[in-house]
């Protein structure tokens, strides 16, 4: 299983770290810990030493009711730290988090490697042809609604039917629209309860009929920290015991906050074999 980014072929036989980089000022856990450009930098040199083997940038927050952002103020926050990173480490792979089609165009002309868009193609109809005329390859997360309506919207008759589904419908688009490299992520946290979550985790291996590589977003969310009435300070433990899980139930990309450790874990993993 491999992704062509920028002509470099990726294999995911062993997984692999995707390092969080928020260019936000409200996101749950590190929104506003990197204030200038400097810091950031100095953040994402340390990801990619500490093992990131891609760095995912986002300028707008996707917590459960997050503030609306505009195109504008997105392409402000991020489009020069994308020039930044590409002039400062030229071989690192940018990871895009919009879903935008013009800020993925924007990324994608200056050096970004892939397009991680939260809605599927669903918030912008134009973003699944702009990321094939790329041949980027493409996270596709499963969500209901909005990331300020997605928690009205965890009424499921069939969980795993309906992520089944919703998949199978967004696959098809992204062929279409010629995107060779597809990801999976299930969403989690994004239109689930905390039960749900764990539901969705115990049974992730069965997404992998897809074959497709499967990217899990678990890091200090709020399925672990609410779970042990903690915050998401304290919740690198139940973040590191989930990775775990995931890489078990076939996860092959794990987006993390914290690099050195979903590093050890997948040291871990690798020696306990098939």
């Amino acid at each position: 299983m491999t992704l062509n980014c920028n002509g470099f072929l990726m294999d995911l036989q062993v997984p692999k770290i995707m390092g969080i980089l928020n260019l936000t000022p409200d996101s749950f856990y590190d929104g506003g810990k990197a204030k200038d450009l400097d810091s950031l930098l100095k953040r994402a040199e340390a990801m990619l030493n500490a093992g990131a083997h891609f760095l995912d940038l986002g300028a707008y927050s996707s917590r459960p009711g997050a503030d609306f952002v505009s195109e504008d103020e997105e392409a402000r926050r991020l489009l020069g730290v994308v020039e930044a990173l590409m002039q400062h480490f030229p071989e690192a792979l940018l990871s895009i988090d919009t879903f935008r089609a013009k800020i993925a165009q924007e990324a994608l002309d200056r050096g970004a490697a892939l397009i991680n868009d939260i809605t599927a193609g669903h918030g912008d109809e134009a973003m699944l042809s702009t990321v094939g005329k790329y041949l980027a390859p493409y996270v596709m997360m499963h969500m209901r609604g909005t990331p300020q309506t997605m928690q009205q919207h965890t009424d499921y008759d069939d969980l795993m039917g309906s992520i089944f589904k919703y998949f199978s419908e967004r696959i098809q688009a992204a062929y279409l629209n010629q995107i060779q490299d597809v990801i999976l992520d299930p969403g989690y946290g994004f239109a689930k309860t905390l039960e749900q979550n764990y539901k969705l985790l115990k049974h992730a291996s069965e997404l992998l009929v897809f074959e497709k590589p499967v990217l899990t977003g678990v890091s200090r969310k709020s399925m672990i920290y609410k779970l042990l009435d903690t915050d998401p300070e304290k919740a690198l433990n139940g973040t590191t015991a989930l990775h775990m899980i995931a890489l078990q139930q076939g996860s092959k990309i794990l987006r993390v906050h914290d690099v050195a450790e979903a590093a050890e874990c997948i040291r871990i993993y690798e020696m306990l074999g098939p």
